[in-house]
């Protein structure tokens, strides 16, 4: 699986572009009118408990505006926090504080959402049962969608088409299961392979064959324990569809290794942050 990287200068270029989209053609045309030697010292709050992530792309922001900002972060990223906790200090010009402000706040929030939303499964879940994202991810964010995952607990799937096969019910509908899973077994080249079945009979039809993980989609209780208890010999067991926070748990009483869920990246709630003057 490709690993993330978040070096400094991926975060910088990150929110270089944010701050391009914000600012071109001709800035902030309203924090223009404030005194430009206006210093001003600003908490950065929650407004809800939450897994707090994101502070060095909001830290960034505000420094790519101005390197004389202080930027002082309270909180660790991965933490959880109360509703009304100060997240971090800033200080500097008004000007250039207020410039910044809606690029950062959007990064935290939203990188925030993730991990908090990834953090909620995670615990329902409990310690025997990962819970992993997937490649719904909004275009060109995965990279940061996967951190979050990881800070708010979170296990990441494979990164993008090289990482692994994953053979699922399209590949399938185009060709035939057992072909295709002794094809990959005989391309795999190191590669891990996953194979997806939405019934027994299909489980059954490939057992044995030696790939790494079987994919149980959109499976009731019922059978996804007993696909669990015929395929856990053999492989790692996955479950995935009809995933939330209402089933997650009687999902992972089943007793399957690790639970993919779409939408702890695509539709995850922004946490509400605040700058208080």
């Amino acid at each position: 699986m490709s690993k993330i990287k978040l070096s400094k200068e991926f975060i910088k270029s990150t929110v270089k572009l944010a701050l391009n989209e914000d600012l071109y053609p001709s800035g902030d045309i309203t924090s223009a009118l404030i005194d430009k030697d206006k210093i001003i010292t600003v908490k950065l709050l929650s407004n809800q408990n939450a897994v707090v992530a994101g502070l060095l792309f909001a830290k960034q922001t505000f420094s790519l505006i101005d390197n004389k900002i202080k930027f002082i972060i309270k909180k660790k990223d991965g933490s959880r926090i109360k509703k009304g906790s100060i997240v971090a200090l800033i200080k500097g010009k008004a000007k250039n504080i207020l410039i910044a402000e809606r690029v950062g706040l959007n990064f935290l929030s939203h990188i925030s959402g993730i991990a908090t939303t990834t953090n909620k499964f995670v615990r329902l879940a409990g310690k025997k049962t990962k819970i992993c994202c997937t490649r719904k991810t909004i275009p060109n964010l995965r990279v940061i969608q996967k951190y979050a995952v990881k800070l708010g607990g979170g296990t990441n799937h494979r990164f993008n088409l090289s990482d692994e096969y994953l053979i699922k019910d399209n590949h399938i509908a185009s060709s035939d299961l057992k072909s295709l899973v002794i094809k990959a077994i005989n391309n795999k080249k190191g590669k891990k392979i996953t194979v997806e079945v939405d019934k027994i009979d299909q489980l059954k039809s490939i057992l044995g064959l030696k790939f790494n993980t079987v994919l149980l989609d959109n499976m009731n209780i019922k059978n996804l324990k007993n696909a669990v208890k015929i395929a856990k010999k053999y492989y790692e067991t996955e479950a995935s569809g009809n995933v939330n926070l209402k089933t997650v748990k009687a999902i992972a009483s089943t007793g399957v290794d690790r639970i993919s869920v779409g939408s702890i990246t695509h539709s995850a709630t922004a946490v509400d942050f605040k700058l208080e003057i």
